[in-house]
């Protein structure tokens, strides 16, 4: 008797430990207020805002607003690549320079088209983010400013021609606090 009552209340902790909460997805320009990025070791760097604690200030909106280069937010890749194409390498450089003088916190939202599984698209994703961040390393960007998400093909048109599949096959550049 004591066996079954012990195992009856083991499986109802066990199904309470795993029921699920519905998520809405957020869209590219949701914000996001507690993003933390993990290192290797499992230690994580704040990402909550810049400097302090805060935000972009007014200025830097301003100037982040108003240049063309930054105003270009994506960086495209060819079919089952994550190598960076030369013609995103400027603005790459840009980004670089303003997260530098702005003290800016970035997330990279990497992204595929539907062709593929879906782990290998989220795999994907992830190596398109990881690429265009490793570029803003190695422009002198701090890697805890930037936080790596992969999207998969969760945003990706589900019509897929050939010119709305390349346009899936990219990674996004969000600033925190914008």
């Amino acid at each position: 008797m004591k066996k079954s009552l012990l195992l009856a209340s083991l499986l109802a902790a066990l199904f309470a430990g795993c029921s699920t909460t519905e998520v809405e997805p957020m869209g590219l320009n949701a914000p996001f207020p507690e993003l933390e990025s993990k290192t290797a070791d499992g230690a994580g760097a704040d990402l909550s805002g810049a400097q302090d604690g805060a935000g972009l200030d007014s200025d830097e909106l301003a100037k982040l607003k108003a240049s063309d280069v930054l105003k270009e937010r994506s960086v495209y890749f060819d079919f089952d690549s994550f190598a960076i194409k030369s013609e995103y390498e400027s603005v790459i450089a840009a980004h670089a320079q303003f997260i530098n003088e702005a003290n800016a916190k970035v997330v990279l939202y990497g992204n595929a088209s539907y062709e593929g599984s879906h782990e290998y698209n989220l795999s994907l994703g992830q190596k398109r983010a990881v690429a265009v961040k490793d570029a803003l390393v190695s422009l002198g960007v701090s890697d805890a400013s930037i936080e790596t998400v992969s999207f998969g093909e969760e945003y990706a048109n589900q019509e897929c021609t050939a010119s709305a599949c390349g346009q899936d096959r990219r990674t996004d550049i969000s600033y925190v606090g914008e």
